[in-house]
């Protein structure tokens, strides 16, 4: 979702620096695009690894995935909320016109953007064939969460594309042996995308929307 359908990214970089350092955890920006997919509890015991060598209990990672959430909501408030990413209605329309199933796989279990969807994309996503951090035990790059969208839309691997932005997204999918298109909407360069194992890269949604809608 972020970095595909909407153009979040930067607030989430933000605000996962905001909160680390808030707890003493000291973050960069790029690393919030290196691990953009994990779980927030997988991302926020990185961290803690690092810093304290132990990972976070069940209430550190509460407290600091509540700042998180807190510091993205004052990022949208200040600068609006996230635009839909460009070209992506168009893909959607194309996923529509050509009577493909769409499941929405995401890291996220903010209600603030799950809540946008159908204001961005009416009619076209629903809750049974979504996957979110809340339904899954192990976050992307494990393939957990795609096997999950598989089975909810009850199709095999080879009859399903994935459309991820991340790294870690590409090889949750990858692992799941799904065929991965890799579209390069953020800072990381396209063989970072190309290593993690995805299949083509664009470099906007618009350029994907181009190829589908030139596909007969």
């Amino acid at each position: 979702m972020d970095g595909v359908l909407f153009d979040s990214m930067p607030g989430h970089a933000v605000a996962w620096v905001k909160a680390m350092r808030q707890y003493g955890l000291e973050m960069q920006p790029e690393e919030v695009y290196q691990n953009e997919g994990r779980t927030g509890a997988s991302t926020i015991n990185i961290l803690t690894q690092r810093t304290w060598h132990r990972a976070a209990t069940d209430e550190e990672v509460q407290q600091i995935y509540a700042a998180k959430c807190v510091y993205f909501n004052e990022y949208l408030a200040q600068h609006g909320d996230a635009p839909a990413m460009p070209g992506a209605a168009e893909v959607l329309a194309e996923v529509r016109r050509r009577n493909l199933r769409p499941v929405l796989v995401t890291g996220s279990a903010q209600e603030s953007l799950l809540g946008r969807l159908n204001q961005a994309y009416p009619g076209t996503f629903t809750p049974k064939y979504m996957v979110t951090a809340n339904d899954v035990r192990y976050g992307k790059p494990n393939p957990e969460p795609y096997l999950m969208g598989l089975q909810k839309a009850g199709v095999q691997a080879d009859e399903a594309i994935v459309v991820e932005n991340a790294p870690l997204g590409v090889q949750a999918a990858h692992a799941a042996g799904i065929y991965t298109i890799a579209v390069n909407t953020g800072p990381l360069s396209a063989d970072a995308l190309i290593e993690a194992g995805a299949n083509v890269v664009f470099s906007s949604m618009h350029g994907l929307a181009r190829l589908l809608n030139a596909l007969q």
